[in-house]
């Protein structure tokens, strides 16, 4: 399927309706590899999609061209989901690859590119392509070393690859089609994908103050063009870690005694005036805790010893979590236990290397079951912690 998204600018990518892991994202709504065709007295084709998807790729780019006819492929990044058709299509046509120096690295590293042409680019670089000039701008480690945007001068159209995604499958194509809760797609994909670059969001959004915007194209889910202010407000409040009075409660529990820890914390916290999203681990996806974790000033992990370890849900959801690097939160770590407790030092252990401020209470720790007084203690500790 071909969309013109502005004149002789065409989305050729695709749909996946039916994808629902993708490296551990569990990704509920489907996705879309967004690749891009710019019909001009040279063409342009912008990214691809994951290899299996090459049938419908190519249909897509042959109801506007020949895929023969295809002069240059721009590889904004190598990950698989964006270069999975590039060895086809250079196979096809012939076409020359624009990437960058890391890129061409990649590629070589990923695929039999004896023989293929590259025109290696950096920030700053230009090209023409007839009456269109593509800017080259890098963006290395958002989220790979080789990653970069294209942008099209003339029609002020910024292919800005995984920068701005969202995992969503839909027939829609613009932000203003789908409405606001776009917004949460794209705060999912942000906490689960770049979140542990943020630090770099800024700044690369400084080298782009100086362009005229109209389009924003990722190369997952839908086109910015009604709500691009906005979009670019949000990226900037996660990366400088606006918090929202909010606590995250993630458990796992064995025979219910670290749920109903849970379920107290919760309570005082929420009479003490603090928005509560409470999870238990194995029932839900970790990019969906991780989204909430993203703006949330408190971070409160809870499970039962099993071994001398974290439940083993908790566990993995705890290496989940410190490679994505959340910053600037206050963590609580909470569980029940039989002989020996040693999950909540554990779970410390990741609040400390991520460099949280630990608070901490006899109460969380309790010994086979709770009894009404434990939990009663949980729930002032929980109103005490609001005030924190």
């Amino acid at each position: 399927m071909a969309v013109e998204i502005k004149k002789d600018i065409f989305w050729v990518g695709v749909i996946d309706w039916e994808v629902r892991n993708f490296h551990e994202y569990i990704t509920q709504n489907g996705s879309t590899y967004n690749s891009y065709l710019i019909k001009d007295k040279e063409t342009v084709l912008i990214d691809t999609a994951k290899d299996y998807m090459f049938d419908e790729l190519i249909n897509g780019i042959s109801q506007i061209i020949n895929p023969k006819d295809i002069d240059y492929v721009v590889v904004n990044h190598v990950e698989k989901d964006h270069s999975g058709c590039v060895d086809k299509i250079v196979e096809i046509s012939n076409a020359t690859i624009i990437t960058n120096e890391k890129g061409k690295e990649h590629l070589s590293l990923n695929y039999d590119t004896k023989g293929w042409d590259f025109l290696i680019v950096d920030t700053g670089d230009e090209i023409s392509i007839g009456d269109r000039t593509l800017k080259f701008i890098r963006t290395p480690m958002l989220h790979w070393p080789d990653n970069m945007v294209t942008y099209c001068k003339e029609d002020k159209v910024l292919f800005s690859n995984d920068a701005f995604g969202q995992h969503i499958a839909s027939s829609e194509k613009f932000d203003y089609e789908i409405g606001d809760e776009v917004f949460e797609h794209a705060k999912e994909y942000f906490a689960n994908i770049l979140m542990p670059y943020k630090m770099l969001i800024p700044n690369t959004i400084n080298s782009l103050k100086d362009l005229d915007i109209e389009l924003i194209c990722p190369s997952h889910g839908i086109i910015w063009k009604e709500k691009i202010d906005e979009i670019i407000k949000k990226y900037l409040d996660w990366a400088n870690d606006k918090i929202e009075n909010k606590a995250v409660i993630a458990y796992d529990t064995m025979y219910n005694s670290t749920k109903k820890i849970a379920h107290a914390i919760a309570g005082g916290l929420i009479d003490g005036g603090v928005e509560v999203k409470l999870y238990r681990i194995s029932e839900t996806p970790m990019n969906t805790i991780m989204k909430e974790i993203l703006d949330a000033k408190y971070v409160l992990i809870g499970s039962p010893t099993l071994n001398g370890n974290p439940y083993p849900e908790v566990g993995k959801f705890l290496t989940y979590m410190e490679g994505l690097k959340p910053t600037n939160k206050i963590g609580v770590a909470f569980g029940s236990y039989g002989w020996m407790e040693m999950a909540t030092e554990k779970i410390k252990r990741v609040f400390e290397s991520l460099g949280f401020k630990i608070v901490d209470d006899e109460c969380l720790k309790v010994k086979f079951a709770p009894k009404e007084d434990d939990l009663k203690k949980c729930y002032e500790f929980g109103k005490r912690l609001a005030d924190i």
